[in-house]
């Protein structure tokens, strides 16, 4: 009893010294992001000029992409979990790629690259967009001695943007995404889902490109508002980011919106981001149309409408069969799009992508992306390597497989050059149109390499041949993925000439890129038989 008290004394102790150190604020005003106003006034004096007359049909473009969803959460994939019949169709009526990547393994940046047709790191959005820093010491304290972080870390030793500044965050407005490229060559353009690049006025999507709006802003918000509701299924888990997603619910840039008016629904989140889509592609079936659908399945919070959960009564493992039922019922969503697009008589002329933002979720504790090693937050397979698929009946050949590296921002690319839009010429994009690849006009890999960097984790992919290094360990591993997709053996003593050319491939192209415009607030920690690695979010 008396040692119960002297602890309880000695952590209050603790606390009040700590709070003395909390007046010292941690926030600086030098931190807030400055974007050259003659490339600001570029991109609005681009987008503002009437565009060449383009003859010919033009596709529809539809990107469904899923947020966390790991290869081998599908049956396409080999997946033993559940079957997913929908997705699997659209590789299946078109292009599978093997060999699909993300530009990063994080939410955010990833879909930067992927709507800009850049590297996002030539543009400063390297990590998430945060809404929260510590503000002080007192912060630093409470969270190290009273947070269950498991394999978060707190990123110290800097300065934290003041409040203007986290405001500031998210996609510049000297970029060009491809709805506002799109819609300037006469497409209707919308977006249903997750956004997560920007919540201020600039980085709206509505100010980005998008005719159409409906969806959430935040990173994640819930499936079903009402948590007490009998056709649900919530599954909570205890690390702190969890509780921080149940806190915050459907407030403020979790909320749903419609062209920015906050809406109220209480249709399962995934359902109804399907009923959007459908209502959108029946509007706009007579014109060219980009249809973005960032679902927010499998994120976090876990919640699974109860008839999906009561078909995987045969799992024990609870957290997992809700996961199964959120990817369940996910693929039925998208197979209501593409089934929309039949009906209306669309299919023939409609590029549709499938890939998910990044690799499934290890942390969790429901899936593991097994054989792939690592996952999210990682530089490993398990995420970078996702899912990733193109059907274009008519077009392309139903059933191929293309195995070599290919791309997200690949995907901006292809959809520009087919649509007949005109580029700016004023910066490099990284993307390729991989249509002549696929229908064999040209062969070889449309990559000589891809490359990946928050701050000092890095890597880069060259023919055969990845490295990858974690500059806050040390640790730097190299591997053959043609003879070792699984990451087991670490080639970096026995191949020093490749370790040599692959890191100076990396660093001609880190060259030209920019700092990140903000900093980053916490280390992910993953373990792996060559040591500890440390990927920055």
């Amino acid at each position: 009893m008396r040692l119960q008290l002297f602890r309880q004394i000695k952590a209050l102790l603790q606390l009040l010294a700590a709070s003395l150190l909390g007046a010292c604020s941690y926030s600086s005003s030098d931190l807030r992001i400055t974007v050259s106003p003659e490339k600001a006034d570029f991109h609005t004096a681009f987008l503002q000029q009437k565009p060449a007359p383009h003859t010919g049909s033009r596709p529809n473009i539809v990107v469904i992409l899923a947020d966390d969803l790991g290869k081998t959460d599908l049956s396409l994939y080999g997946g033993k979990n559940q079957q997913t019949p929908h997705i699997d169709a659209i590789g299946q009526s078109g292009v599978t790629f093997q060999e699909g990547y993300i530009s990063s393994p994080i939410c955010a940046p990833s879909r930067a690259g992927m709507l800009t047709g850049r590297y996002q790191q030539r543009f400063g959005f390297e990590y998430q967009p945060h809404d929260r820093y510590p503000k002080n010491a007192l912060e630093y304290f409470v969270y190290d001695k009273f947070m269950d972080s498991k394999e978060w870390d707190l990123a110290k030793g800097h300065s934290y943007p003041d409040f203007e500044g986290i405001l500031q965050q998210g996609l510049p407005p000297s970029e060009f995404t491809m709805a506002e490229l799109l819609k300037k060559h006469g497409y209707k353009t919308g977006i249903i889902g997750k956004w997560h690049l920007g919540t201020e006025a600039h980085t709206q999507p509505n100010q980005r490109g998008f005719d159409y709006q409906y969806g959430f802003y935040e990173a994640f918000t819930l499936y079903q508002p009402d948590t007490a509701s009998t056709t649900i299924v919530n599954q909570r888990h205890k690390d702190f980011s969890d509780k921080h997603i149940w806190g915050k619910g459907r407030t403020g840039n979790c909320a749903l919106r419609c062209n920015n008016v906050v809406v109220e629904d209480s249709v399962y989140l995934t359902q109804k981001l399907a009923d959007e889509a459908v209502g959108f592609i029946e509007r706009n079936k007579a014109e060219p149309f980009f249809l973005y659908l960032p679902f927010s399945a499998p994120h976090t919070p876990f919640q699974a409408p109860k008839d999906y959960f009561d078909k995987f009564a045969h799992v024990k493992d609870r957290n997992k069969r809700v996961y199964y039922a959120m990817i369940a019922a996910l693929d039925d969503a998208v197979g209501r799009i593409t089934k929309a697009l039949k009906d209306q008589g669309l299919s023939e002329n409609t590029m549709v992508w499938f890939l998910s933002d990044n690799g499934g979720a290890t942390y969790t504790h429901a899936t593991d992306n097994y054989p792939l090693k690592g996952g999210k937050f990682t530089n490993f397979e398990g995420g970078l390597n996702v899912p990733f698929m193109l059907s274009w009946p008519g077009t392309l050949a139903a059933g191929s497989q293309y195995t070599q590296p290919v791309i997200s921002m690949d995907i901006f690319q292809t959809a520009i050059e087919l649509a007949g839009v005109q580029l700016p010429d004023d910066r490099p994009f990284d993307g390729v149109n991989l249509i002549p690849y696929l229908n064999g006009q040209k062969g070889g890999s449309p990559h000589e390499a891809l490359f990946w960097r928050s701050h000092y984790a890095w890597a880069v992919r060259k023919g055969d041949w990845k490295l990858i290094s974690d500059e806050m360990s040390g640790n730097r591993v190299l591997y053959n993925l043609a003879e070792d997709k699984n990451e087991k053996h670490n080639r970096h003593n026995a191949a020093p000439e490749m370790v040599k050319e692959l890191k100076a491939s990396f660093d001609a192209w880190d060259a030209a890129t920019i700092p990140p415009l903000w900093p980053r607030v916490m280390d992910f920690r993953y373990e792996t038989e060559e040591g500890v690695f440390y990927f920055p979010l």
